[in-house]
């Protein structure tokens, strides 16, 4: 088989080199990503890490945010196989499955911090094409995500188990950013009467996926 690495600034012509380079690009944004905040992140800087020109990125990825996108479906990928082994094999306690997948997101910190910039973020300055891609890929690994949930949690159907992963998400771009607070605000929590602000994102998040399964559990009892 023919080596694929091609030489730096050289542009990639076969479909194989031009995979290479998207999946460094990429590479470069993770590692990027645990370092600095989305926000600070540039196609510049990105070039920079790589040793390329910003025009170097963009023949690979039409913006920033396009990055962003396609390393979110990957990390998100990585995850979801990662949970056969990360949450308990069935039969289980329900509340136990939905801390387990509490715990294993806040492990993951890219995933979330990426996860929580979708609606604000990701999801501007790319093509309509860019975001179609994102929302299929998105459903296939979530659908993947309510089949493990439905075999952890058997009396969750299928609908509810895939509706489950939907409120999943809302909750946590929503609960992420209040658990990662700026060092400003961080100084003013320290306060002992501030106490009850501070959020931590595996304890709460934890709770909210227990108590929207009990919610979906109630209700589907209630219907039969």
């Amino acid at each position: 088989m023919d080596d694929v690495e091609v030489p730096a600034f050289q542009r990639a012509r076969r479909p194989e080199q031009r995979d290479l380079r998207r999946q460094k690009i990429l590479d470069a944004a993770e590692d990027l990503l645990a370092e600095m905040p989305a926000e600070e992140i540039s196609l510049r800087e990105l070039g920079r890490r790589l040793g390329v020109s910003k025009t170097h990125v963009v023949r690979y990825f039409e913006s920033r945010e396009g990055v962003f996108l396609e390393l979110l479906n990957r990390q998100r990928l990585s995850w979801i196989e990662a949970l056969v082994n990360e949450w308990p094999s069935p039969p289980c306690e329900p509340d136990h499955v939905m801390q387990a997948w509490a715990d294993s997101l806040a492990a993951r910190p890219v995933l979330c911090q990426l996860w929580s910039l979708l609606p604000s973020v990701l999801e501007r300055n790319v093509s309509a094409d860019t975001v179609r891609a994102y929302k299929l890929t998105d459903l296939e690994q979530r659908t993947t995500l309510a089949n493990l949930i439905s075999d952890r949690v058997p009396a969750l159907g299928a609908d509810d188990a895939f509706t489950l992963t939907r409120y999943a998400v809302v909750s946590l771009v929503g609960l992420w950013p209040f658990s990662n607070p700026t060092p400003t605000l961080l100084e003013a929590t320290a306060d002992a009467r501030l106490a009850g602000s501070r959020v931590e994102f595996a304890a709460m998040y934890g709770e909210i996926l227990q108590t929207t399964l009990a919610g979906l559990l109630a209700r589907a009892h209630v219907n039969r």
